[in-house]
């Protein structure tokens, strides 16, 4: 389990990109079923911030050569998408404070709060970014409203999964990382102005990327787990071993997804 080759940075960097790969393939679904359901239509402009390049090329073809999309990356880890109309891509700070053009029919942000030290002025500098009637679709996890790997721990295989699980918790939240970062979308969207707001989670469960995006995971804090004394590398090797054996029912994060609307009416003066 320990890198001992003397290319962690390596390492560190491919395990982050089959995280993403997997984290796209598990969540993609239900973020393209909230955009059918805003209706993204031909000719809209868009401002896309941390999805990837799965959804850049669906707003994409949605938009067509009419409309816009704007692609923000936060995944330092993997090539942006092809700047070829009608996608552009920016290299901007969304906790900035100011958003980079306005007059958007939809701003959609996946896992953009994470890194944001004023989640309250992210959520604002979306919305100021909108058109009157505009949308915001807003995505991010929050592993404690399901905080087990395993949810039918019905053995020793599925209760060392999830003293994993609850020891990668425990060693985020010593680092500042909130896990309830999905739940509070709903009011951010409100505190913002936006009407219409509304929301919902899913959790997904015995999806062969669930065991990829976990040992993806356990392989990054692996050490840090050793270092906090949260497990030993036997329990670790056992654990890789038990995911690749695909055993486990296992469950990732729930994603929620929120959205509003900016509202058509002009304020009053």
């Amino acid at each position: 389990m320990m890198r001992t080759d003397g290319n962690v940075l390596h390492h560190r960097q491919s395990e982050a990109a089959e995280g993403h790969d997997a984290f796209a393939a598990l969540y993609d679904p239900t973020t393209i079923r909230h955009l059918e359901t805003v209706g993204v239509r031909p000719g809209w402009r868009c401002w896309e911030i941390g999805g990837g390049p799965s959804l850049v090329f669906w707003l994409a073809k949605r938009v067509g050569p009419t409309g816009r999309v704007l692609a923000t990356s936060t995944d330092t880890t993997r090539p942006a998408p092809a700047a070829r109309p009608p996608v552009e891509v920016l290299n901007h700070d969304i906790a900035s404070g100011e958003p980079p053009g306005e007059g958007f029919d939809l701003v959609h942000a996946r896992l953009p709060l994470v890194a944001a030290a004023d989640r309250e002025g992210a959520v604002r500098t979306m919305a100021a970014a909108l058109r009157p009637g505009g949308h915001l679709l807003i995505e991010d996890t929050d592993p404690e409203l399901q905080p087990l790997a395993c949810p039918d721990e019905h053995g020793p295989e599925e209760r060392l999964a999830n003293r994993l699980r609850h020891g990668i918790h425990e060693l985020r939240t010593k680092r500042g990382q909130s896990p309830a970062q999905g739940r509070v979308l709903p009011r951010l969207l409100r505190q913002a102005g936006l009407t219409d707001v509304r929301a919902d989670a899913y959790v997904p469960l015995a999806d062969p990327a669930c065991a990829t995006l976990e040992s993806v995971t356990v392989r990054l804090f692996g050490d840090r787990l050793l270092v906090a004394g949260l497990a030993t590398a036997g329990d670790i090797d056992e654990h890789l071993g038990n995911l690749a054996s695909g055993r486990l029912d296992l469950s990732a994060a729930p994603l929620v997804s929120a959205r509003g609307r900016k509202s058509q009416e002009p304020k009053a003066l």
